[in-house]
């Protein structure tokens, strides 16, 4: 099923590239109990084919019908759509909702090549788009040129994930906001980290889990997760840790962990932590220091690593782990 926000913009460029009439259907508003998320998508050509969804199956047909008028008119439409609550069971609910969808034209394929372009480069970006007058321009973390209050709303839903509708003068402004996917990169192949990898993975991360000791990086440690016996090096030179990267180093052994540390500090990672005891974490800090990195830089990294929670074995301690990645994520600081 083709269902990825980079997918369905490849099912709309692939129409477009057919010659056919596309439209692109997004929820930019939802209340109560939705079925989609804002952001969800559904692309729709003139012959009536579509892929996506908008609300799991209740609106669809509705949505399409729309489409075909909005394709024949070259013109964008606001709809508003309710799930009553005798209804909600049939789409996985448990009372209705309401949803705001937003259909309209496309008629160029430049903006759609962007958008995947950035998409497949891991380019954060947010495509904010006037639902009174269809007009859209695409916004890049850091940019200047909007007002205080967008820039704040930009600011928010880059760091939540969140796509939004805000007030502006001009109208109703949706914020799109697409971030690249979210990564944890493991050092040490340990029992932390074989509790860590499939919590992580359910909190939306791609894992990876670098050991060059073979008999820790096993595929049977870690199944369904990319594992490599790889050095750190090696394998941070073929997918460098950007700023949807997350860092923990947990082999304990100054041999694997610096080298990898090093270039975790040079990255933009929002988290890096490391296992140890406060013993460990100052003669870690002496190592670093030694290797050109100041206070502040080794300030970020987060050591003992985990939310002070009283966590005790592998599993707690990779519950207070991935607590603390989440909170710097999501709160852009942690309390410890």
């Amino acid at each position: 099923m083709t269902d990825t926000h980079q997918d369905l913009l490849g099912v709309a460029r692939d129409w477009l590239g057919e010659g056919r009439r596309v439209a692109i259907a997004t929820v930019v508003q939802t209340w109560g109990s939705a079925p989609r998320s804002s952001g969800s998508l559904l692309v729709i050509n003139a012959e009536g084919h579509f892929e996506g969804s908008v609300s799991g199956g209740c609106v669809e047909a509705a949505v399409v019908t729309e489409a075909g008028g909005v394709i024949a008119q070259g013109k964008p439409k606001l709809l508003e759509f309710g799930v009553a609550d005798e209804t909600a069971w049939e789409v996985g609910l448990a009372c209705g909702g309401r949803i705001e969808v937003f259909v309209e034209p496309l008629m160029r394929a430049d903006g759609l090549d962007r958008l995947i372009a950035d998409a497949r480069a891991r380019v954060a970006v947010i495509r904010a788009v006037n639902l009174s007058t269809g007009e859209d321009r695409l916004i890049y973390p850091g940019a200047s040129g909007e007002t205080e209050a967008i820039a704040q709303a930009v600011a928010a839903a880059f760091r939540s994930d969140k796509c939004r509708t805000i007030e502006t003068e001009a109208g109703p402004l949706f914020l799109d906001v697409r971030n690249p996917d979210l990564r944890l990169t493991v050092i040490g192949a340990v029992h932390i980290a074989q509790a860590l990898a499939p919590i992580a993975s359910l909190a939306g991360y791609q894992v990876r889990v670098i050991d060059p000791r073979g008999a820790f990086a096993s595929p049977e440690r870690f199944p369904g997760h990319d594992v490599t016996s790889d050095w750190p090096e090696e394998a941070l030179a073929a997918a460098p840790p950007d700023g949807r990267t997350a860092f923990v180093a947990l082999t304990h052994d100054p041999k694997i962990d610096d080298p990898a540390l090093d270039i975790a500090l040079r990255s933009e990672c929002f988290y890096i932590g490391a296992l140890g005891s406060k013993k460990t974490c100052r003669l870690r800090h002496e190592r670093l220091t030694a290797r050109g990195f100041s206070d502040a830089d080794l300030a970020r990294i987060h050591g003992p690593i985990g939310l002070d929670i009283g966590a005790r074995g592998p599993a707690e301690i990779a519950i207070a782990i991935m607590a603390e990645i989440t909170s710097a994520l999501r709160q852009g600081s942690v309390a410890r």
